[in-house]
């Protein structure tokens, strides 16, 4: 076969790969689906809702999970699991959930910080983001008086909630083929 050929093949199948990763990890569909469109958005350039995205796919799997563990059945609602905070991610390390999985590069705190009420990386950008304060993102490079923000300037934290749901999925889907697997 012609060697353009086969390269376009492998940059297809890799294409494939990424783009399915989350569909792969028995998260169920509850919870992939967030994940895969945020992938989407951030391969897009939608930087606001690709960040968005991933924290809520990573919210949504944790409280998913925890209702599950309480009621092993299909769930049809997460009111009375706690929405994504220091003590939610406590109770879930207490069922076993991966959460050394959501720790940033770098977060040397998460630790010490999980046991009281200074919020984990992931828990203080969700608030942070999720409440509309972007003003941590806003690039004064070009100095004070010249402040701006874009999308743009959470490419970075896309690209930094992307790896981490990554590892959360594939830490996640681990937990979840054990636990709900049939004995």
């Amino acid at each position: 076969m012609d060697e353009e050929v086969v390269e376009f093949l492998r940059a297809q199948q890799a294409e494939y790969e990424e783009r399915t990763y989350f569909l792969t990890h028995s998260l169920g569909a509850e919870n992939h689906w967030l994940f895969a469109q945020a992938y989407e958005a951030m391969t897009q350039g939608l930087y606001l809702p690709a960040c968005t995205g991933f924290i809520t796919g990573i919210e949504a799997s944790i409280r998913n999970t925890m209702a599950q563990i309480k009621k092993p059945n299909r769930v049809e609602n997460v009111d009375d699991v706690s929405t994504l905070s220091n003590g939610l991610l406590r109770a879930a390390r207490a069922q076993g959930l991966p959460v050394e999985c959501l720790i940033f590069p770098g977060e040397e705190h998460f630790e010490a910080n999980l046991q009281t009420k200074t919020h984990v990386e992931i828990v203080r950008i969700r608030h942070n983001l999720c409440h509309g304060n972007i003003l941590e993102y806003v690039n004064t490079e070009l100095g004070e008086g010249n402040a701006f923000f874009t999308p743009e300037c959470c490419r970075d934290l896309a690209h930094m909630l992307y790896a981490i749901s990554r590892n959360w999925a594939a830490g996640l889907g681990q937990f979840r083929k054990q636990l709900f697997s049939p004995a």
